[in-house]
């Protein structure tokens, strides 16, 4: 007889091509053992039920909720009620998994920080790539008709060019050491690090963000999503970069203010754009980013930098040992723990 119950608000891995199976969760019904009553949120017309009553309904009485693209709020954990130990993330950010609230109530939250820093790195590397060789507007022509090796311009050497790298976490340090090695520099700016930090991976460490965007030819986005950070990219930040530059951004959404990026695109600011992350997740939810998809100096991805198999396997995996533990009583030195205030 099932002991403990978990939620799982909206595991996009039990819902692939728009179908729900819960008996895909092969993993976590391993993992989690027969005393658990595994749970998960209502799914229809395409997705799951990720706020609301539906959600908080199937919410009430778990000892530990596992949240994906759903938003920790206090709604949320009030449905949950006081049976509640754990909120654990299924991902690296931690924006939704809201650290201040869960301190605030006395619950630890969990995410799995580093499982996806190859995928990312690697997927960055080939935005960036793509952009710098014109890859897409070549593809577009050739297969339209049309045989033009000047099409997208003539690209640039990359060993005279700079990479610019804001925020020098796991990922970016990933990226300094893969994609850097195109590029004749690479500079970093990261506040929350020491300086001498980049110059173990090749690169130099600059004061701030202007410097960085004022002296890079691409310019690439591995910060987490805060306060601090939302729209650090804007109009004025545009205007910084060098003309030809381009901007990647692989890490959230709402770094990145589209308006502005429209603005600085259609006005010949920067030469383009590579972007796997938006605000709202899907961009054809706002208009405000149909004139951003459709520019042709723009490669668009729909989130998944983070994804392959390998990747996917393990963070399942890893969620369900850190749920475990905590149904356990086994949280103290538990990789993942989210501190309120830390955003990396």
């Amino acid at each position: 007889m099932a002991t403990h119950q978990v939620l799982y608000t909206d595991p996009p891995y039990l819902a692939e091509g728009g179908v729900f199976d819960p008996a895909r969760a092969v993993t976590e019904r391993q993992v989690l053992g027969a005393d658990v009553d595994l749970r998960f949120g209502a799914y229809g017309d395409g997705r799951y039920d990720v706020t609301g009553p539906s959600l908080h309904e199937r919410a009430a009485g778990s000892d530990v909720l596992v949240v994906y693209r759903a938003r920790v709020t206090p709604d949320l954990l009030d449905a949950a009620g006081p049976a509640l130990r754990a909120v654990v993330r299924q991902g690296v950010g931690v924006d939704n998994l809201a650290p201040a609230l869960l301190a605030e109530r006395g619950l630890p939250g969990f995410n799995i920080p580093d499982y996806c820093v190859d995928e990312v790195a690697t997927h960055t590397s080939a935005l960036a790539l793509a952009l710098e060789r014109q890859v897409i507007p070549q593809h577009r022509t050739l297969t339209g008709g049309t045989f033009d090796i000047y099409a997208g311009g003539v690209p640039h050497r990359l060993n005279r060019r700079t990479l610019g790298i804001v925020g020098f976490g796991r990922i970016g340090r990933a990226v300094a050491r893969r994609l850097g090695t195109f590029y004749d520099t690479v500079k970093v700016y990261d506040p929350y690090v020491g300086r001498d930090l980049a110059e173990g991976y090749g690169a130099r460490a600059v004061d701030t963000l202007q410097e960085l965007l004022a002296e890079s030819d691409l310019v690439t986005l591995h910060c987490p999503l805060t306060p601090e950070t939302e729209h650090l990219i804007g109009e004025d930040e545009l205007r910084t970069m060098r003309r030809g530059a381009h901007l990647v951004n692989a890490a959230r959404g709402r770094l990145v203010d589209p308006g502005a990026l429209h603005k600085a695109l259609d006005e010949g600011w920067i030469a383009g754009a590579g972007l796997d992350v938006f605000s709202p997740e899907n961009p054809h939810h706002d208009e405000v980013w149909a004139p951003v998809l459709g520019h042709p100096g723009v490669v668009v991805t729909s989130h998944r930098a983070f994804l392959s198999q390998e990747a996917e396997a393990s963070s399942r995996r890893r969620v369900a040992e850190l749920v475990r533990a905590v149904l356990d009583g086994r949280t103290e030195g538990l990789v993942g723990r989210v501190e309120a205030g830390v955003g990396r």
